[in-house]
């Protein structure tokens, strides 16, 4: 019988954001940290599995080496006990984890995906989720990502960026979803 509840997948909520962030590196959806913690809040009220992906890095000046600073989970992301944590190295959460095989031993078909950054971790983990027939929900206001400069040196915005990724899974990879929708689906249940 499928799980009654959907799981939270919460992608790389690290310090390493903040760190690039100060260095100069421009965000957007300032207030996705804050949705995120609205998510989990809502999820330990109505006690629904939680899945907290940690990145860890592989070359040697990553942000997200597990001795630096920035492989630390922010504290309004922090995982409480039993909780349950796995470690990437790679973009999806799929891949070299036990995280496709723990949502099927629960009988979860439902995954609700925030965290960081929407075009990199977040994509490639929702699009696998789609592909291997969960129904992936992208919560667009609890994720974010920053400026790049494009193959040709062409400037794109985190908006822009955002909005695109958003646009690419809509439909036939995942349901994408606000907060307060995920919050307010809770109520209704």
């Amino acid at each position: 019988m499928p799980h009654p509840l959907p799981a939270l997948i919460v992608v790389d909520v690290q310090r390493a954001f903040d760190e690039w962030e100060a260095a100069g590196k421009r965000r957007n959806n300032p207030d996705a940290v804050a949705r995120i913690a609205d998510l989990l809040r809502a999820f330990r009220t109505h006690s629904a599995p939680i899945f907290h992906i940690r990145h860890e890095g592989t070359k040697p000046n990553s942000s997200f080496l597990p001795s630096r600073s920035g492989y630390a989970v922010k504290d309004e992301a922090r995982e409480q006990p039993g909780e349950t944590v796995i470690i990437k190295r790679v973009n999806s959460a799929f891949i070299g984890t036990d995280l496709e095989q723990r949502l099927r031993a629960g009988s979860i078909g439902t995954l609700v995906i925030c965290g960081a950054t929407t075009n990199h971790c977040v994509e490639t983990t929702t699009r696998m989720a789609g592909n291997l027939g969960f129904d992936a929900c992208l919560v667009r206001d609890a994720t974010w990502t920053f400026d790049r400069i494009g193959p040709d040196g062409d400037e794109r915005s985190a908006e822009e960026i955002h909005a695109m990724t958003l646009s690419n899974l809509d439909g036939e990879f995942a349901r994408i979803v606000t907060t307060a929708g995920v919050v307010a689906s809770f109520a209704a249940k």
